[in-house]
């Protein structure tokens, strides 16, 4: 089977596995772990930050950063469709109590216009508005890759009206393959960046939050407040550490192919549009008489699997576990 629905169901490869298994371990509670260590200093150092944060999930990093950035009866800046409030079970509310002001933009992206009046004024009937995030790549978007001059522009924005800016970057090495900026200037925009492992760099599991050494000292007491306090853990964080090393540059490959089957995908009759595409992620809407189901079922019983995103949508995503066989073969199937 052919499985497309999400770049989380990369399994480690040969070499990543050896990294896994003769990985050195400690207690990262105590601050111990040399494998997790090294991968929160090796990630910190990418982004030009100070240190970094090893956890188990991005929407723990997620979590952690936007409760490091507001307080209770904040209000944090997002795009409707974001991550942090479509996929994370009202996090923002759970675990920071902290209120939503949803922006609509293209594609899942923010743009300076659309933030024009919507800092509230100093009001005890309104919520502070403390921190803006963006999704960079944007899933619900079709992997949209934000434009690094408006990117600036946001962050200069939020630096002159006293917030945060947090980057939900679950997919960052995807973006920055394609815009070619270097990874320090990237990350001296943002305050946080939530970096995730195991999508498409094909670790098994985790996300490393990025920052100021003292925003991350914070940071790790949150993220112990959230049961994300780990023992022995190098052996996953020397598989994310494996996968920064190797598989960074090979993310061309995944885009290459998202554009070929985009192109595939154009020809068929039961897809009426296409997101544009720009990385590994292909989101189509189905054609108005073709029942989402019954697509997915159908392209299940040829060997492929795909996943809904909601109404017609429905999402590919290439990854490395995609051999150059199954992909000839998905080819012939959609």
């Amino acid at each position: 089977m052919i499985d497309l629905r999400s770049d989380t169901v990369t399994r480690p490869c040969k070499g990543m596995m050896d990294a896994m298994m003769s990985a050195p371990v400690g207690d990262d509670v105590f601050v111990e772990d040399p494998s997790i260590i090294e991968l929160e200093d090796y990630t910190a150092k990418l982004f030009g930050k100070e240190a970094g944060l090893f956890c188990p999930s991005g929407t723990m990093t997620n979590q952690i950063a936007i409760r490091l950035h507001t307080t209770m009866g904040g209000e944090v800046i997002c795009h409707e469709e974001a991550h942090i409030y479509q996929y994370e079970a009202g996090g923002i509310m759970v675990n920071s109590l902290a209120s939503v002001k949803l922006i609509q933009g293209n594609r899942g992206m923010i743009s300076l216009d659309s933030l024009e009046g919507k800092i509230n004024a100093e009001d005890v009937h309104k919520p502070r508005t403390q921190l803006l995030c963006v999704e960079d790549t944007m899933n619900r978007g079709g992997g949209a890759i934000y434009d690094t001059q408006e990117l600036k522009k946001l962050s200069n924005w939020a630096n002159e009206n006293g917030l945060k800016f947090h980057n939900d970057g679950a997919r960052v090495f995807n973006a920055l393959v394609e815009n070619g900026m270097s990874s320090k200037e990237y990350g001296a925009m943002f305050d946080t960046i939530s970096i995730c492992l195991s999508k498409g760099l094909g670790a098994p599991v985790g996300s490393v939050l990025v920052g100021s050494k003292e925003a991350m000292y914070e940071a790790r007491r949150i993220r112990k407040i959230l049961g994300g306090g780990m023992r022995q853990a190098g052996i996953i964080a020397a598989g994310g550490l494996y996968a920064l090393k190797n598989n960074i540059d090979r993310l061309k490959i995944d885009h290459e192919r998202a554009k070929t089957l985009e192109e595939k995908l154009a020809k068929s009759p039961d897809i009426d549009m296409i997101y544009p595409v720009e990385t590994n992620l292909v989101i189509v809407e189905l054609a108005k008489e073709v029942n989402p189901n019954a697509y997915l079922e159908r392209l299940k019983n040829s060997g492929a699997l795909a996943i809904g995103m909601g109404g017609q949508r429905v999402r590919f995503t290439l990854h490395l576990d995609v051999s150059e066989s199954d992909f000839e073969k998905l080819l012939d199937i959609v």
